[in-house]
């Protein structure tokens, strides 16, 4: 057992939080495109690398996909409420932020 489950349905769970992920996911970067630009989005990209926790997270049930809609509550909130554009966002999520 696993966190009180049976590994078929913890791997159910897991499939099912991945399907989920890969959705608002690409929901997710249909708006940004929409409102960004493709062109634009690539040519703007930055080489950041996601973190190992991000990365760890495939193997946790809806993880990923609690991170996808925390990217989008960050748009939201701290973004396009206080004026900033979507590209700015963009900027965000790819560029590596420089430490003082």
């Amino acid at each position: 057992m696993i966190a009180g489950m049976f590994e078929q349905e913890f791997v159910a769970y897991m499939i099912f939080g991945l399907i989920l992920n890969f959705l608002f996911s690409i929901l997710f970067g249909l708006y940004l495109t929409k409102n960004i630009g493709l062109k634009e989005m690539m040519e703007s990209k930055g080489e950041k690398q996601q973190s190992i926790l991000v990365s760890l997270s495939l193997f946790i049930p809806f993880a990923k996909m609690a991170i996808t809609l925390y990217r989008v509550v960050i748009l939201q909130i701290f973004f396009l409420n206080k004026g900033y554009s979507h590209k700015e966002f963009w900027m965000y999520i790819t560029h590596a932020q420089k430490q003082n």
